[in-house]
């Protein structure tokens, strides 16, 4: 994703960690954010100790609230859900 299109922006994520566990955030620069995960201390401490991650489903909305809604959505998913909607098939 090109940072022009990621920066601020209320986007949802879905990371998927080295050990094949998915971590779920939210940020309003997806670029920066993802930078953090993979090199930074500032990185989430989940994430901190399963880097490489890789993005594997993001989506955006027009406000911070709806975005953090969605997430806190995501989160109470099941991990099939989660793949489920990675794959396109989970709504």
């Amino acid at each position: 994703m090109d940072s022009s299109t990621t920066k601020n922006q209320n986007t949802v994520y879905i990371l998927k960690c080295a050990d094949d566990t998915l971590y779920t955030g939210c940020t309003n620069n997806l670029d920066k954010r993802l930078h953090q995960h993979n090199n930074l201390k500032s990185g989430a401490h989940y994430t901190k100790l399963r880097r490489p991650v890789e993005l594997v489903y993001s989506e955006t909305h027009s406000t911070l609230a709806e975005a953090r809604a969605r997430e806190a959505e995501i989160k109470r998913l099941t991990k099939i859900q989660k793949l489920s909607l990675i794959k396109g098939s989970y709504k």
